[in-house]
């Protein structure tokens, strides 16, 4: 299943993913605020390249 969403720069992506392990540790109460920054439409090619989508 393929869906729509916010698509973040490649370099924002590491950050989302740091922060869903830190929110697992921290637990469900735990409030954690991630900034979004860069285009990630202008990775999308470069990404479907590496994966093999293309």
């Amino acid at each position: 299943c393929r869906t729509e969403g916010i698509i973040p720069a490649i370099e924002t992506a590491h950050a989302l993913a740091g922060a869903m392990k830190l929110g697992k540790e921290l637990g469900p109460e735990a409030v954690l605020l991630i900034n979004l920054s860069g285009r990630g439409d202008k990775d999308v090619q470069t990404a479907a390249e590496y994966f093999g989508m293309v």
